[in-house]
């Protein structure tokens, strides 16, 4: 059984995947519900939503084109907490094969660097997978606010989608 379902469809612009639920995330059944967390309201600040979501809404963004799913789908907590056989990148891998999404957007680097094996960048990644692209993003946990970097990277995803990128 999976803490949080994933939330997928064709045709989506982006695909959020973090790492695994936070602790209260996993609590409240809902993505990103942490204290603190700044991913609702960085979905809106970027015009990626319409206006600001409430965590238990997440199943909604799909009638925005965005998805959502994790890495290590059967445990939950921060990043510090979980081991590399806690990830499932060939999910994540027949997850774009199936929907296709024109992003993959990493909320995190621990997640990106558990998917490419290998220490990442923030941005847009060199790899593609069919018509996929990768994007690494600055955690939105409120654990991480030292990395955050005032959403730089968030809105140079939104461009990437508004541009059709």
């Amino acid at each position: 059984m999976f803490i949080l379902p994933d939330v997928l469809a064709k045709d989506l612009d982006v695909v959020f995947c973090g790492t695994a639920p936070g602790t209260r995330s996993a609590q409240l059944g809902a993505y990103y519900a942490g204290p603190g967390n700044k991913f609702w309201p960085t979905l809106h600040a970027t015009g990626l939503t319409p206006h600001r979501f409430a965590p238990a809404d997440f199943r909604n963004l799909l009638d925005h084109r965005l998805g959502l799913t994790d890495l290590a789908k059967h445990v939950s907590g921060a990043d510090a907490v979980l081991k590399p056989h806690d990830f499932d990148t060939r999910a994540l891998r027949r997850h774009v094969a199936r929907y296709e999404p024109r992003f993959v957007a990493f909320t995190s680097k621990r997640a990106a660097q558990e998917f490419f094996g290998t220490a990442v960048d923030y941005g847009l990644h060199p790899y593609q997978s069919g018509s996929t692209r990768f994007f690494v993003l600055s955690s939105p946990s409120g654990l991480a606010t030292g990395f955050w970097q005032e959403g730089r990277y968030w809105h140079e995803l939104a461009d990437l989608v508004r541009s059709r990128g």
